[in-house]
């Protein structure tokens, strides 16, 4: 390899961090440094990433730049490595969080029956905390509401790539794509009509998890437990004969929907009632008792209410036991108005009256007085803890109603399907493995399929229209499915295929369907989006299926998974050949940061402060898979990191300033053991960053070089400063090629100041230079990494045996002695003059002992 000899107009005459990241982040802009070069790509050479879109809803926070990061290592190094890395951007500007932000940011609300208004401006900009509760919102049209998501998602957007350009992350940014965009609408309706035509998605009456606050359905991937306080209420329900069966209960509220009662079949108690019916309290309802396995003997009384629905056991006994359905919340989380026809008593009726209207927590109030009255409430109640299902993203318990949902097959009741998806999972190299667990226990847990219909409006149009009868009803069971030539399209605004706009909502015309797609219904397409399926099909011929999926462990069970499903369904294959796993960034007390927390670190600070390079580094020190503290107050590998970049600019301007070229003979031992040891590293980062261990490779090759910075160079430099000579040209062609493979193992990690100091000495990028290689420098290492070692630690003895004698590392010395195993003193001999040069040793002698030291010095006498 030839280096070109540096001008000294390129070599600054203070190198430093600070202004590196505009300087070459505008340079790799211009030249293209990172972009994917389809023409010259095949697809045996390409490596591509399915990039994590993040949500455009607000800021960046530093789990972003922890996991963006560990991609980017990845990506630069498969680049240096001869691939033409496809390495684009998505951004997931669709969904509830966006709704959200936009109705805080402008305080305003949808309110679909209102016209549109194209003069519309928000009652204000920015947010102020003010405008967080709906009676605060201004109500605008539903194109009015879409059209500020877009203006404020593309806002944020150029934010986010901002800071991820400062960051330096080796993005392909002609290649980014915004899930609400035409092409990913398109996609996404795309691949649901595929799916209808397959028969995969199907629309269905059934039991749906309501968010109350929100107004939609919430699908199984977005639960998460809460514990909240409750009661158990011990309640008498009424046999035939004048007896009691005693149940327990924290909904009784719910007694009006009860449809039975249940009892494990294995349960002598409850045998002799099976097949007998008991009449609810208050409500006097007559209902049947019931078997079924997944009642617990030992919980409770034994015996349980079914009701539709109080949870998801419910729906469950409910679907087994064909049960009838007394639905009685409404979609506002409250009591229906009318009193259900099951209902026939009048004392039932009266009491059913107290409850009309009413949120579930004021109707539990109102039942327990019920229960109090009519003596059937058999002891207080009683104060437990237990888990209640949110969505994600809610602040309210969810309800159970009954809805018309559009739903895709995912295993759940297909066990071939299940199987396949299993077998995608092994196919797949996880890192690190035991992540895969997670992806089997949530294939294997799955109880329903996969609810995509979301009651929202800033989301992909689910494409489909309902015929009306004479009467003007929809008629659901024979939808409209739009055809690929009318895509994208919005029903809510395209009339049917077939139809003209006046016919919409008249008898036997039609209507649209209102409801979105889940956001992870188009997420879940993002291999698709980004390599063009469909669209471009020769792109997605080089990309697909991806090299790469990285992504955070939280959503292996949504966006992993979901994404696993859609490439089966339609592709019949993994989409990706690996899954890098992050881990989650946590504060000092080892807590998972989350808004929700209060305890989110934004970055932007850290990287103006600190610069990119550190931050990166802090990043690449933690494994995958690993969760990383970080604590604001002191970044300590922050600040590591910042002191390796400033030291490999420092280290590269002196090796630099010696004359001599890189591919000149080594021929002197101790240069030649330097770069036998540097061959190790060489093999051992690359063995590490092929297994997406990125913090190994880091920590082999920072280790070395600070061993290289403090002896090596310090042993050579002397030497290296000298009359040309073949020993003086191979200490300047040993620190060259050591220079060359440092800049080139450190740029995946810190890109800005190995860019910079390369440019010193070379032209073109190294973040386009080749990866170095045990071929690169195999053949210089004869003399064993022994001899660097034993220098070092004989470095280290003549430093200590000054210190000891309380003398300057300046002082000359008259004579000195390095004892030693006799393999040792050999081996030293060799780097005799090195050693005399930088001890400032006059005389060095060397002789056998047990254990290398440095002894008898003499200083020269005082003056």
């Amino acid at each position: 390899m030839t280096f070109p000899e540096p001008t000294d107009a390129r070599i600054p005459e203070k190198p430093a961090l600070e202004g590196l990241e505009t300087k070459w982040g505008e340079s790799w802009e211009v030249d293209g440094t990172y972009r994917f070069d389809r023409d010259a790509a095949t697809a045996d050479d390409v490596y591509s990433i399915d990039t994590p879109p993040p949500t455009a809803s607000g800021s960046l926070h530093i789990g972003h730049v922890f996991s963006f990061t560990h991609t980017d290592l990845i990506a630069r190094y498969q680049r240096m490595r001869g691939k033409h890395v496809f390495y684009p951007m998505g951004w997931d500007d669709n969904g509830l969080p966006t709704e959200r932000r936009v109705q805080n940011y402008y305080g305003v609300r949808c309110d679909p029956s209102l016209p549109y208004d194209p003069d519309f401006t928000p009652p204000f900009e920015g947010g102020d905390n003010k405008s967080t509760k709906a009676a605060d919102q201004l109500p605008i049209s539903r194109r009015n509401f879409i059209e500020l998501c877009e203006r404020l998602t593309v806002e944020d957007e150029q934010q986010f790539e901002s800071l991820f350009r400062q960051l330096g992350l080796s993005v392909d940014w002609t290649q980014s794509y915004r899930t609400i965009a035409d092409e990913a609408l398109f996609t996404s309706q795309l691949a649901f009509i595929r799916n209808v035509e397959r028969g995969e998605a199907y629309q269905a009456q059934a039991p749906t998890l309501w968010d109350v606050t929100f107004r939609t359905a919430v699908a199984q991937a977005e639960l998460e437990d809460r514990e909240q306080p409750g009661h158990y209420h011990r309640i008498a329900f009424h046999r035939p004969d004048g007896g009691i069966v005693e149940i327990e209960t924290s909904r009784p509220e719910l007694i009006p929907a009860n449809v039975a009662l249940v009892a494990h079949p294995d349960d002598e108690r409850y045998q002799p009632l099976f097949g007998k019916t008991v009449i609810s309290p208050v409500f006097g309802v007559e209902v049947p008792v019931v078997a079924h396995h997944l009642a617990q003997k030992d919980k409770g009384t034994g015996i349980a209410m079914i009701c539709t629905f109080g949870d998801v056991t419910d729906v469950v006994w409910w679907r087994e036991l064909d049960l009838p359905n007394r639905a009685i919340i409404g979609f506002d989380g409250r009591i229906i108005a009318e009193t259900p026809e099951w209902i026939t008593t009048d004392a039932g009726r009266a009491a059913y009256e107290q409850l009309a209207g009413k949120t579930t927590f004021s109707a539990k109030q109102a039942v327990v007085e019920l229960l109090r009255e009519s003596g059937d409430l058999l002891a207080d109640p009683k104060a437990i803890t237990h888990p209640v299902k949110f969505f994600e993203k809610g602040d309210r318990p969810l309800e159970i109603v009954s809805t018309r949902q559009w739903y895709i097959v995912n295993g759940a009741r297909d066990a071939d399907l299940k199987e396949r998806l299993l077998e995608r999972g092994r196919q797949i190299a996880w890192h690190p493995d035991f992540m895969r667990v997670r992806y089997e226990n949530w294939v294997g847990g799955l109880s329903g399929d996969w609810l995509i219909s979301r009651q929202r409006f800033f989301g992909v149009p689910i494409p489909v229209w309902y015929p009306l009868d004479g009467e003007g009803n929809p008629r659901f069971d024979e939808p409209i499915v739009a055809t690929r030539d009318l895509l994208p399209v919005d029903p809510s605004s395209a009339a049917a295929p077939g139809f003209d706009e006046s016919q919409r909502g008249a008898p036997n015309g039609f209507i649209g369907e209102h409801d979105v797609m889940d956001t992870w219904a188009t997420s879940s397409l993002t291999p698709q989006l980004a390599g063009g399926w469909e669209r471009d099909p020769e792109l997605f011929e080089l990309v697909f299926p991806y090299s790469l999926r990285p992504q955070g462990q939280d959503i292996i069970r949504t966006w992993l998974f979901s994404t696993a499903l859609r490439a089966e369904l339609e592709h019949g294959v993994a989409p990706w050949g690996n899954a890098a796993i992050s881990g989650f960034i946590v504060d000092p007390d080892r807590k998972k940061m989350s808004k929700s927390k209060g305890n989110v670190v934004t970055p932007v600070g850290l990287l103006d402060q600190h610069g990119s390079d550190a931050v990166r580094y802090w990043a690449a020190s933690s494994r995958l898979g690993t969760d990383a503290a970080f604590d604001v107050q002191n970044p300590t590998q922050v600040k590591i990191g910042r002191r390796l970049a400033i030291k490999v600019l420092n280290a590269a301007k002196f090796i630099l300033s010696f004359e001599g070229v890189a591919d000149a003979p080594v021929t002197v031992p101790l240069d030649r053991s330097m770069l036998a040891a540097l061959t190790t590293v060489v093999e051992q980062a690359t063995r590490a960053l092929d297994a997406y261990d990125h913090a190994r490779a880091l920590e082999v090759a920072e280790t070395f070089f600070w061993t290289f910075c403090d002896d090596y160079l310090e042993l050579v430099k002397e030497r290296a400063y000298g009359v040309q000579s073949p020993e003086q040209a191979s200490a300047v062609a040993a620190l060259k090629t050591a220079l060359s493979v440092f800049l080139r193992l450190f740029a995946p990690v810190i890109p800005f100041a190995t860019e910079e100091a390369w440019s010193w000495s070379n032209e073109g990028s190294v973040h386009n230079a080749t990866w170095p290689t045990v071929d690169e420098l195999d053949a210089r290492g004869e003399a064993g990494v022994e001899l660097l070692e034993l220098t070092g630690l004989a470095l280290t003895g003549i430093r200590g045996a000054k210190t000891a004698a309380k003398a300057s590392q300046k002082t000359p010395v008259v004579s000195a002695v390095i004892a030693g195993p006799e393999d040792a003193v050999r081996l030293l001999e060799a780097a005799a003059g090195d050693l005399r040069a930088v001890g400032r040793i006059a005389q060095l002698s060397f002789e056998t002992a047990e254990e290398l030291v440095v002894r008898d010095i003499v200083l020269p006498p005082a003056e």
